[in-house]
Order: structure tokens, then sequence, then C-alpha cells
């Protein structure tokens, strides 16, 4: 028996059909990502899945806003026989290089020459691009290499990172708020006081990019790119000293509970400083004065830190109709006022909402040096583009609205904004 062959239907002889193929075999597991180029594509996709919207929203609220704007100029025609440096120029579009712009495409074009030069009249010194800083003449530099010229370059670096910064705002919003509030949030910058600059030759949209992300960063504990992204916003504008004392005070605290190692918290406290500090070492020291960027500031722009004197001034003059102040432009400076009375209540509720420490510090810092500086009063709402966490209560409570209602809201807010953010500071003021 033993050596009897067996007969039973499982051991009897396999035919050609039953022969399993390879083809018919279950692909493994992560097979797809493996060939060539999918692993890039599911990327791609997850990508789109989780930014797709709050872009796509951004986009929507800023194009509208900006075809206001640009209507705006269209029909008014005032353009045309301003200078060129101060509003003007043969199309729409040019006054978008104009003012700030200039200076920016001029150091991208012919670099720095830091010299403090005095002058006899309004200003004592004469005005110098070093008091602009590096990062994004650079980057309008690098990409003027791909033949678009300085104003194109200048516009390209200014709108992809105009969409980075949506990007950040969404990631640190949908992360502590959740995903519809960060995707609102978004919406809100592209029609905030001052978002005329987020799509002009000027340097707030890429400092907003980085602020955006190195917020991020810290709140998801990932402090070596928060250390790098911090350093690069530092080469951006001085308004990054309230960001990097964020990232710092937030690294030392991780460093000082041991709970996310030594290297990583230590790097975001000593390596973000480097880059803002270092460009005012490097302009004092060509001009010969340690103290040569705020000399240049203080004489050439009459920018200078008076602990909220000239603010408070200009309001209430403002406020009283009178103009008995620096630089006034009435319109401008009516948006400004209602921007000042709308921050503390913006203040109270984002700190309602317990922000995490590096919001909280980067917040506030950035209100004092812009509330205690003396400088154009119209500007301001230019100036507090930066501070993105005031959006947040703002889209916390959108977020609880009705889709329709909210449609109604972004919409008006985006075609009002080509008026308020974009028309009235370059044209009716200055931005």
């Amino acid at each position: 028996m033993a050596g009897r062959p067996p007969t039973t239907a499982a051991s009897a002889t396999t035919t050609d059909d039953e022969v399993p193929v390879e083809a018919d075999l279950p692909e493994p597991e992560g097979a797809a990502e493996r060939e060539p180029g999918s692993a890039a594509a599911a990327g791609i996709r997850r990508l789109a899945e989780r930014f797709g919207p709050a872009l796509a929203l951004y986009g929507a609220v800023k194009l509208a806003g900006f075809a206001a704007f640009m209507w705006l100029l269209e029909t008014n025609g005032h353009y045309l026989t301003n200078d060129p440096r101060f509003g003007g120029g043969a199309h729409p579009w040019d006054v978008l290089g104009s003012w700030d712009g200039l200076w920016y495409q001029r150091v991208a074009h012919e670099g720095y020459d830091p010299q403090l030069i005095p002058e006899q009249g309004f200003f004592s010194i004469k005005q110098n691009s070093a008091a602009f800083f590096p990062l994004y003449p650079g980057l309008i530099r690098l990409v003027s290499n791909l033949g678009l010229g300085l104003y194109g370059s200048g516009m390209l670096v200014s709108i992809v990172a105009s969409f980075i910064a949506a990007a950040g705002i969404f990631a640190v919003v949908s992360k502590l708020y959740g995903r519809r509030a960060g995707v609102i949030a978004a919406g809100l910058w592209a029609a905030f006081p001052g978002s005329g600059v987020e799509w002009a030759v000027y340097s707030e949209s890429v400092f907003v990019a980085l602020a955006a992300w190195a917020c991020y960063f810290v709140v998801d504990r990932n402090w070596l790119s928060a250390a790098v992204v911090t350093f690069m916003a530092g080469l951006a504008r001085p308004s990054s000293v309230p960001l990097i004392a964020g990232v710092a005070l937030a690294a030392a605290i991780a460093l000082w509970k041991r709970s996310d190692g030594v290297a990583g918290p230590l790097t975001a406290i000593l390596l973000p400083p480097v880059g803002c500090l270092g460009y005012l070492a490097w302009v004092g020291y060509r001009m010969g004065h340690l103290d040569g960027y705020i000399t240049l500031q203080r004489g050439g722009w009459l920018h200078f830190f008076d602990w909220g004197r000239y603010t408070l001034r200009a309001a209430t003059n403002v406020l009283r109709g009178e103009s008995d102040y620096l630089f006034t432009y009435p319109t401008e400076d009516l948006i400004a006022v209602l921007v000042l009375l709308a921050l503390p209540i913006l203040l109270v509720a984002l700190l309602s909402e317990r922000p995490p420490l590096v919001l909280t510090v980067y917040t506030v810092g950035t209100l004092v040096m812009v509330l205690g500086s003396q400088q154009m009063f119209g500007t301001l709402s230019r100036f507090v583009l930066p501070i993105f966490p005031l959006l947040i209560p703002l889209a916390v409570a959108l977020a609880r609205v009705r889709l329709r209602n909210l449609a109604t809201v972004l919409g008006v807010a985006a075609l009002s904004s080509g008026w308020y953010a974009g028309y009235v500071i370059f044209q009716l003021g200055i931005p």
C-alpha cells in the first residue's frame, strides 16, 4: 500500500489550463509605486489632494481681486500720466513694478553699493538700495536667466511664492483647527488688506511663504527645517525679527524640556538670526557704521522706531479730519485707520483660540514693530499683511457657515480687495 500511487483529485495530473501564469498572480502591495514615474505621480496626487482646494480657492479669490484692480486702473487711466517710478507705465500692469518694485529690480540688475550720503532737504540721507534685503532681488536675478526680464521675473517669483504662502497658511491652520478652516484661511489671505502686493514686484509673498512654513515646521516639531526656512526669511525682510524670536523661543522650551533632543532645537536657536544679522552687519561694514542700516532707514526714508507716537498722531488726525502729520494720503490713511481699529479685535480673538507660542510671538512682535514705528501711515495695511495668524479666528468662524454664505463673503471680499488692497495703495497712496 505504501508504494501505491495516490488516486485523489488533489494529486491528479495538472492540465495546461490549470497551470497558474504570472499574469494571474495578485500584484504585490506597492508594486505600482515601484514602477518608473509612478512614485512621483502618486506623490503629486497626494499633494494635489491635500493642497488643491486651498490653492484653488486662493487663486480664485486673488484672480477676482486682481481683475478688479486692473479694471480700475484701466478705466481711470492715471497710470498713463503718472511717473513710471511712482505708479505709472504704458500698461496697467506696469504699475505693479513701480515704487519699491523699481528698487528690487535695480538690486537684481546692479547689486549693492551701500553708502551713507548726506543730503539737504526733506531727507537727510540719500536713499540707497541697501535698505532692501537681498533674498527677493536675488531670486529675481536667478529667474531672469530664463529670459523673462527683471519685471517678468519679479512677477513670476511673487506669484509662485504667493501660492507657496497660501499652502503654508493652509498647512498651519488645518493642522491646528481643521481642514475646512485651513482652506478658508488661504482664501482670506488673498483678500487681506494690503494683499495687492502679493502679485507685484514686492517681497511680501516670498517672506510670508517662508514665515508660514517656518511656523508649520515648529508646530510639527521639525526643528531643522524650521531653522533653515527661518534663516532664509531673515534674508528677506527686517520684519523677520519677530519670527526669529518666536522660533527660537519655541525651540528653547523644547530644548529645556528635552522633548526633541538637542541638535534640532539648538540649530533652530542659533541658525535663524545669522541671515538677518549677517546682512545688517555686512551693510554696516560697507558703510563704515555699525548701525548703517538703521541710519539709512531713518535718514533716507524717515522710518524708525518711535514707540508708536507717529501711528497715534496720524490716526487721531484722520479721525478728526485733519492732516497735521507726515505722508498724508487721505483715502489710503482712512483704510489704515480701519485696519488699525480691527487689529485689537483680531488679536483678542486669536489669543482666545490659544495658538502655539511661535504664532503668538510672531503676531505680537510684528504688531509691536509695525505700530511702534514711524513710516507712511497708509502702508499699515501692507505691513500687517505678513501677520497671517490674525486670519485664524475669521477662518474658524467662517468654517461654520454654509457654503453659499461663505461664497458670498469671499466673493465680495475678493472684488473689494481690488480697490482697497490694490488700487488704493498703488494709485491713491504709496504701497
